[in-house]
């Protein structure tokens, strides 16, 4: 056999098996997975019409430097979100954090559990070291510290302008 022939015989083959498993590819109906049910459900929780918060809007909001001996250290500040750490004697004593929830609907769920209010804004407990509150139905304002207990956390939470960032 030449090399034509052989060529043409292995690509008739090709063919032939295309063929044969082309009906074996044919989708009649898409399958769901898990994942793509997944997808669908972050797509619609984080579909928002709200503008995003910008950079820099938070800050105004975080107790004010020197109450009760405490120094306030921005550490984050971006979109939707802004960090500072609390230090006392030079030593960091809390992390704060302000996030806007407009598209993290589970992030807003957990406070319809809450039994404990900070200025009229439902707070909770996270674990022993963390402590949020909701204020406006949309902004996480959350105190975490491994040697604060609750309460000292909740007064904390109490210095924030929480009023003026329910005006956002």
């Amino acid at each position: 056999m030449n090399a034509r022939r052989v060529r043409r015989a292995i690509l008739g083959l090709w063919v032939v098996a295309a063929a044969a498993a082309a009906p074996a590819c044919k989708k009649d109906e898409p399958k769901s997975t898990r994942w793509d049910d997944a997808a669908v459900t972050v797509n619609i929780a984080t579909s928002s019409s709200a503008a995003a918060v910008p950079v820099g809007t938070f800050n105004k909001f975080f107790p004010k430097d020197g109450d009760g001996g405490f120094k306030r250290i921005y550490s984050a500040d971006k979109e939707n979100y802004a960090e500072a750490k609390l230090q006392k004697d030079g030593k960091e004593v809390a992390q704060l954090s302000i996030s806007d929830t407009e598209r993290l609907a589970t992030a807003r769920e957990k406070f319809d559990a809450a039994t404990e209010k900070v200025e009229g804004y439902p707070v909770l407990k996270v674990g022993n070291n963390q402590t949020p509150a909701l204020v406006n139905k949309r902004f996480q304002v959350k105190v975490a510290s491994p040697t604060l207990d609750h309460e000292a956390r909740k007064a904390i939470l109490a210095t924030f302008d929480l009023k003026g960032l329910s005006s956002l």
